[in-house]
């Protein structure tokens, strides 16, 4: 006998994680969706504590998800297929996981709690597969999945994308800056040591800041990757994380479009998970556990408990002051039409779209003004090494 971790829910839709001892996954499984239990997931108990594994980048794994899907389609038995594309895997990691999937499914655990006990895929994916299994439409499932990845990849790149130019201006400010302090600062240093002239207080502060760069610099960088460092492993704790999010969202420019990004990926995701047949309660704490924004996770997990006493989606994330009201009258909306998962994937894509929006038009004022500051930088540092030589032309 081994011993298991469930993790379930009630019929009233309350989560709780218990330990049993069970011959196989499946058989402890079986025994309480037969007393009338929804199960998450089984995990052995020494899967728990074998360490988080390597994740998959995305690409692969949609690529992965499309060729099983197919090979599923095509009448292939899913043991068969995943057999046959862990076989095809080039990226060891991920290999290793699917051959592990495989012998997981060979003793009798489902596909969602093989691939729940890698630890490394999203949690959005094997919520999907065990509403796949229990509708018996793995197909489909897997399609709306796809589906899903294919919309917030899109999305995700077209952001990325619209980043890049502003932060390369912020990288040449930066090099041209330590550039001119480092390099041209201590030439015109030499200079005027040997005029022995009476220098501009603005000409003695930057030469006396590139002194200090050159004594100090092999001091400063260490301190600031130091630094840089310890500000990484904080953003990683509850504590860290969770103020991080607060200063995002209280940004005063990018912290509505932070919101209404979050918001986007949470309706998506919850559009999915109520399409593939998972009920709303289960649905909504894996969307809040999908979403990166802590403080939207913490309004979803407390409207849980209203949904749980029958009020309805769109007044529970009302009271909690944190979703836009667009987004609440919507939602309302698809709950009076029995619409909900259209109404929600209506959302992702106004609030997404509204997202590409703001974004141009943020980056369309912020370049200009990074050109700007690159010009002063420059502009400042000049005037304060020329004019001793302007000075010295005026009074020759």
């Amino acid at each position: 006998m081994t011993e298991f971790t469930i993790k379930l829910a009630d019929d009233r839709g309350r989560v709780q994680e218990q330990t049993h001892s069970a011959a196989t996954a499946e058989e402890l499984r079986a025994r309480f969706t037969q007393a009338g239990y929804l199960v998450y997931s089984v995990k052995a108990r020494s899967a728990l504590n074998s360490g988080s594994k390597k994740k998959v980048k995305l690409d692969i794994f949609l690529v992965f998800n499309q060729q099983f899907l197919t090979l599923i389609r095509a009448g292939l038995p899913i043991l068969s297929s995943l057999d046959l594309l862990a076989k095809r895997q080039k990226e060891e990691s991920f290999q290793a996981q699917l051959e592990d999937v495989t012998s997981r499914i060979k003793t009798g655990e489902s596909i969602s709690s093989a691939f729940e006990a890698q630890g490394s895929f999203p949690l959005v994916y094997t919520t999907t597969l065990l509403a796949g299994e229990r509708s018996g439409n793995l197909e489909e499932v897997l399609q709306r999945f796809l589906d899903f990845q294919r919309v917030s990849l899109t999305f995700r790149k077209k952001l990325k994308a619209s980043l890049i130019y502003p932060a390369f201006l912020i990288v040449m400010v930066i090099g041209l800056f330590i550039f001119l302090i480092t390099f041209v600062v201590p030439r015109f240093a030499q200079l005027y040591d040997q005029l022995g002239t009476k220098l501009p207080a603005l000409t003695l502060f930057m030469l006396a800041l590139g002194q200090d760069v050159q004594h100090y610099g092999l001091y400063i960088l260490p301190v600031l990757i130091l630094i840089g460092y310890l500000l990484v492993r904080w953003s990683k704790t509850d504590s860290g994380a969770t103020t991080i999010d607060k200063i995002r969202v209280a940004s005063p420019i990018f912290g509505k479009v932070w919101l209404k990004y979050q918001v986007g990926l949470f309706s998506r995701t919850l559009a999915t998970l109520l399409t593939g047949g998972l009920p709303l309660v289960p649905s909504l704490e894996t969307a809040a556990r999908s979403i990166d924004s802590r403080q939207i996770a913490k309004a979803v997990y407390s409207s849980v408990e209203t949904v749980r006493e029958g009020k309805g989606l769109a007044s529970s994330l009302d009271k909690t002051g944190v979703f836009p009201e667009l987004a609440i009258e919507m939602i309302e909306v698809g709950e009076s039409t029995g619409a909900l998962p259209q109404m929600l994937n209506s959302v992702a894509e106004f609030f997404e779209e509204d997202v590409q929006t703001s974004l141009a038009a943020i980056m369309s004022m912020i370049e200009p003004v990074i050109l700007i500051v690159m010009g002063v930088v420059v502009v400042v540092i000049m005037i304060a090494l020329y004019e001793p030589i302007f000075s010295l032309n005026g009074t020759g």
